[in-house]
């Protein structure tokens, strides 16, 4: 439960919220999937909405390459001038050079690049925390499998309390310095954890790591979209991201950053012609994020991207946006307080977009409070229109709370939650 002196705060933050309602409609109804009746989202964190300006670029650039004629000198020239403004345009938002930034499918695909570049050697260590999201830990696994490493977690679970700044902060730090070892080659880890929402200090945990020689390799996948980034003050190797969740951007397109400094020690995992400095029969690598691009992308989805953040920056500043997201996770997060059979997953206030809660099926006495969370996230999305993700690990509901969030979304989705009493 909140203190009274934290109620009122976030009540005055409902107030400034409803103030900017109007505004917020008008800048939603561009967003279709928003637009149908009584739909309330909440699954930004797996897949965001796409604006009708971006949706209608994909099909005029798909067009656009036919008319200029497939694999025409004219189409290459407009499809590597797409490329290099998008790498320009995320460059931008994370704050770094251009030259850092390897375009990919998704955060996965990243990692996969940031796990593989390395020269691992039989008796390495890597160290995850005990959040991460299954696709890493397969990726870990299949490379213990193949250069002999070895594997350790460190329990972030336990400190899912914490908040990112302070002695919180620096317990989390601690916490992961106590389970370094000296053959411990990279730490990888999320910025947002996806189960819990917890925001990493990752500044901090980068220095710490460097004092010992080890990479810090970064799942970005909801931080990047969602909250302020200077990636060059962060001081990380690796950040890997996609743009179809908090960017709102089409399925398909991410980006991994990649620290200038450590270029020279990485290897390309897929290989390719976008790689290379020349055609001579010993591949010469560029050095830049080509380097670990492989061939032929989607060029035709490149500039829905640049649209989406575009639309974005219309609403206001990253900064700006990020405050808004947190405003509104609070007021979730009170609200699903003041209810006996919720219990959310952290005690602390939210400080990015993923509000995590259980049902207490002992105090919930309707018969779909007494299904799982699977199922009942299920129904709130085929009978209410209620669209949220049901965790595994830990078993829960999950709530994305985006700018495009509106106060009315958040009371039909805690007016659907009160009514498991009945």
């Amino acid at each position: 439960m909140i203190s009274s002196a934290s109620s009122s705060n976030y009540l005055d933050t409902d107030i400034l919220n409803r103030d900017r309602e109007v505004d917020l409609y008008s800048h939603r109804s561009q967003f279709p999937a928003l637009e149908i009746e009584n739909r309330a989202y909440f699954n930004y964190g797996g897949q965001g909405v796409i604006c009708a300006a971006a949706l209608d670029s994909i099909t005029k650039n798909f067009h656009h390459i036919e008319s200029l004629g497939c694999f025409s000198s004219a189409a290459g020239a407009w499809m590597m001038s797409e490329y290099d403004q998008t790498k320009a345009v995320i460059a931008a938002q994370l704050q770094v050079s251009p030259t850092t930034i390897t375009l990919t499918e998704n955060t996965t695909v990243g990692c996969n690049i940031a796990l593989w570049a390395v020269n691992w050697q039989q008796g390495d260590r890597l160290l995850l925390s005990d959040c991460e999201h299954p696709g890493i830990i397969a990726s870990a696994v299949q490379i213990q499998k193949r250069f002999g490493i070895e594997i350790d977690y460190f329990p972030l679970s336990s400190t899912h309390n914490a908040s990112a700044e302070g002695k919180d902060s620096q317990a989390v730090v601690e916490l992961l310095v106590q389970h370094l070892q000296p053959t411990t080659r990279m730490v990888m880890l999320s910025h947002i954890c996806w189960n819990t929402g917890q925001v990493l200090p990752l500044k901090a945990i980068a220095a710490a790591c460097h004092e010992q020689d080890i990479l810090v390799a970064v799942d970005a996948a909801q931080s990047a979209g969602a909250i302020p980034l200077a990636l060059d003050a962060m001081e990380v190797d690796f950040y890997a991201f996609t743009a179809h969740k908090w960017w709102c951007a089409p399925l398909g397109l991410g980006a991994l950053y990649i620290r200038h400094e450590i270029y020279d020690q990485l290897e390309p995992v897929f290989v390719g012609w976008r790689g290379l400095t020349s055609d001579l029969p010993i591949p010469q690598w560029r050095q830049d994020g080509a380097k670990f691009e492989v061939a032929s992308s989607t060029y035709p989805l490149y500039e829905a991207l640049r649209i989406a953040i575009d639309h974005a920056d219309s609403w206001g500043t990253q900064p700006a946006r990020y405050q808004r997201i947190c405003h509104l996770s609070q007021v979730l997060w009170q609200k699903l307080n003041a209810m006996p059979h919720i219990n959310c997953v952290r005690q602390v206030a939210p400080e990015s977009g993923l509000v995590s809660f259980q049902i207490n099926r002992k105090l919930a006495k309707s018969a779909i409070a007494q299904k799982s969370h699977v199922l009942i996230s299920k129904h709130f999305e085929t009978e209410d229109k209620i669209f949220i993700r049901a965790l595994a690990d830990p078993d829960c509901l999950r709530a994305s709370v985006h700018y495009l969030t509106s106060l009315a979304d958040i009371d039909q989705l805690v007016a659907k939650l009160a009514s498991l009493t009945f």
